[in-house]
């Protein structure tokens, strides 16, 4: 297995519900290793920039208003094949579809507000790591 290294966002509703402890032991217990982690406020030139790949999709503009209205989480996840482990201890977009015990079935209020942010290949990762953090942040 391949150690890898996954961005995780903990996005405005958990951490307005002050779920961040919550969400992180979730990961913490599976395995993953959090090393590198920020707690900011996005502008909105930062989340139109980051969510970029939804620019033409109809949800964008809530994306970016909902990813604004709030301090976000921002972090590095580190282990054994992270990303595809994040994803599944995430759980589906839709809290309504996803397994119990995963974040969003416990967290997520609704398919917008779903509590948490992930890379879904390596290529997504690096890319996004990078636009949250330097290699001198990341620290293992």
């Amino acid at each position: 297995m391949a150690i890898e290294r996954t961005l995780s966002i903990i996005k405005p509703d958990a951490t307005e519900r002050n779920l961040t402890g919550k969400i992180n032991a979730l990961f913490e217990d599976s395995g993953l290793r959090i090393v590198a982690q920020r707690r900011i406020r996005l502008s909105r030139e930062q989340a139109e920039t980051f969510y970029e790949v939804h620019k033409e999709r109809s949800f964008f503009g809530e994306l970016v208003d909902y990813m604004i209205s709030g301090p976000v989480v921002a972090q590095v996840l580190e282990g054994e094949n992270a990303i595809a482990h994040h994803r599944e201890i995430m759980g589906a977009t839709n809290p309504a579809n996803a397994e119990p015990g995963t974040v969003r079935k416990e967290f997520a209020l609704n398919v917008q507000e779903n509590s948490v942010h992930g890379s879904d290949s390596v290529e997504t990762a690096a890319k996004e790591i990078s636009f949250f953090f330097s290699d001198a942040d990341i620290v293992g």
